[in-house]
């Protein structure tokens, strides 16, 4: 499977307060022709998802205002089949329970590299494939 010529065709949201890893992600995705959005904050994201609909979304635990996890509560319903990945430098089992209960596919630890974050992608996406009816 060639993870780019499938997520090509995906929008994705990044949500995080890192301008460093905001920017990092643009200029990954970018140079791999993948339509990326990147937003600092989850309200900021919130109201993105109001006016478009996104197949990925990577977002930060700790924001400023809402949290990641709460971010993810509020849009369990609306994005119910985009593929969720929660980023974070503070992954404890309370974290993981809570996002594996809001049906997050994968919780990357901070530091991470463009390489964590390709496997994760990879196998969510054939995870999803797998999943969804011919």
């Amino acid at each position: 499977m060639d993870l780019y010529s499938i997520i090509n065709e995906i929008e994705i949201l990044v949500v995080d307060d890192d301008e460093w890893i905001r920017d990092s992600l643009c200029l990954f995705f970018e140079n791999e022709s993948c339509p990326l959005s990147a937003v600092e904050t989850a309200e900021e994201a919130i109201e993105l998802l109001n006016l478009k609909s996104f197949g990925i979304i990577i977002v930060d635990y700790r924001l400023p205002g809402m949290d990641g996890l709460t971010f993810l509560k509020h849009i369990q319903k609306s994005c119910a089949n985009t593929i969720k990945i929660l980023i974070t430098a503070y992954s404890t089992d309370e974290t993981v329970s809570r996002a594996k209960a809001l049906d997050v596919g994968d919780i990357i630890n901070k530091p991470f590299t463009a390489e964590a974050l390709e496997r994760s992608l990879s196998r969510l996406l054939v995870k999803q494939q797998a999943k969804s009816p011919e």
